[in-house]
């Protein structure tokens, strides 16, 4: 099913080429929103009302979830859903407070009296966007939520697409997990329309936010690019994708079914093995095979295991599959081989990293602690998943007394005159002036 490329005799100095990417032209996608978040903007309510109907084919009877959904959707929960929901909560948040959280205050004294303080202060307001199509991603609010929590935001929404089934409500799960998190603010908004309604407001319904987290379609990424600026936004996330680096040590049942189960997201999501061994290339497509069959999700899988952003690669030995690897800079990079940790420790380009045959993406996806809301596309090669730190703002606090400026202000003015900058060099000049 996965197409082969075949790398064995072949040396390059970037392996990027030749790794299998799927298209995804959000500059296409902009031109159609563009409208889109301009009536948002111009008419409100009933612009929602308008996209609500054209591409949801319901219009909810409140956009603002009221309370008593939430609280109705946490009642009717399945028990052994929600302590699976608890555990993932519960994981992330002890993750978030560990090793993401940083001192909100550190400084250093240069000299004496020139000190730099930095200060970590949260988003004041953000909005989280909530998927709700091919499947309605719950655990993308706990991914989104606990972080900005964690950070200390101060105000918190969440848009995820009403839905007919459920007379225009959004579905009872991520309803539920909401109120497990203490999220009051909940909108029955989708696609573009809900990014743009973050963005501008909407009078009498929402107000606007500084910054809008969360996956999404190729529009709701789109209307992310466009209103970029306006309002910051964690990444453009494109379809899901996985990696897995294997060696003949690997089972070929476990290889297959991780990649199946990012395969699963979306026709367009990659999935990519690389590995020195034919034999375990050619076990894992056969194991694929049997594998998608008994699955309820074949179609949709069969459409994305046999897209060329998806295929094995065959590598001459484990030291290209690490170059190849990084060139590709996965979004999920799993390493099933003979000392992964080791090898795990050369990789410089991925989300994550997952180690080991029992460490599995749909963990990190779920209830592993870590984030699943990571960089697609190459885009690990510059960039990281959403954790606390995506929702601090990082500012520098000068002060200098007069005895510290004295002691570097002729040179700043040298600085500044070579710059041809002298109304700088003056602002230190009358300061100067007046300790002689």
């Amino acid at each position: 099913m996965l197409a082969l490329i075949d790398l064995t005799d072949r040396q390059l100095d970037d392996y990027a080429g030749v790794a299998p990417r799927g298209r995804f032209d959000v500059d296409q996608a902009v031109a159609a929103v563009r409208p889109i978040c301009d009536a948002v903007r111009d008419e409100g309510r009933g612009a929602l009302a308008r996209f609500s109907e054209q591409f949801d084919h319901v219009v909810p009877e409140h956009f603002r979830v009221p309370a008593q959904a939430l609280s109705e959707a946490l009642a009717s929960l399945d028990g052994q859903v929600r302590r699976a929901i608890e555990l993932s909560i519960d994981r992330r948040r002890a993750v978030c407070e560990a090793i993401e959280a940083e001192q909100p205050w550190r400084s250093v004294e240069l000299a004496p009296g020139a000190v730099i303080g930095n200060m970590l202060v949260p988003v004041g307001r953000v909005g989280l966007y909530v998927p709700g199509g091919l499947a309605p991603l719950a655990s993308s609010v706990v991914m989104n939520v606990v972080p900005a929590q964690v950070a200390g935001v101060g105000s918190l929404a969440v848009a995820t697409p009403p839905q007919a089934e459920f007379n225009g409500l959004p579905h009872p799960v991520t309803l539920a997990t909401c109120e497990l998190l203490g999220v009051e603010e909940v909108y029955a908004v989708g696609g573009a329309q809900a990014i743009a309604m973050f963005a501008h407001g909407v009078a009498g319904l929402c107000r606007p936010v500084d910054m809008v987290t969360g996956p999404g379609n190729i529009y709701v990424v789109a209307a992310k690019r466009h209103l970029r600026g306006q309002i910051g936004i964690d990444a453009e996330a494109g379809p899901t994708e996985i990696a897995v680096l294997a060696d003949e040590g690997a089972d070929p049942r476990y290889v297959a079914a991780d990649l199946i189960s990012q395969a699963e997201h979306d026709p367009m999501a990659g999935s990519v093995l690389i590995t020195p061994s034919r034999a375990l290339a050619e076990a894992v497509n056969s194991e694929i095979a049997a594998q998608v069959d008994r699955l309820a999700t074949a179609d949709r899988l069969r459409l994305a295991l046999s897209g060329g952003q998806s295929a094995i690669v065959l590598v001459a030995d484990l030291e290209q599959g690490i170059q190849v690897t990084n060139a590709y800079a996965a979004e999920h990079l799993e390493i099933q081989t003979a000392h992964a940790g080791a090898i795990a420790r050369r990789i410089r380009n991925a989300g994550a990293i997952f180690i080991g045959p029992n460490s599995p993406v749909p963990l990190g996806d779920y209830s592993a602690g870590s984030t699943h809301v990571l960089p697609t596309g190459g885009a690990a090669r510059y960039s990281s998943g959403l954790t606390v730190r995506s929702f601090l703002r990082s500012i520098h606090v000068i002060e200098y007394d007069r005895q510290a400026l004295g002691e570097v202000g002729e040179r700043v003015q040298v600085f500044a005159i070579a710059e041809r900058l002298p109304g700088h060099a003056n602002a230190i000049a009358v300061r100067l002036e007046e300790q002689q």
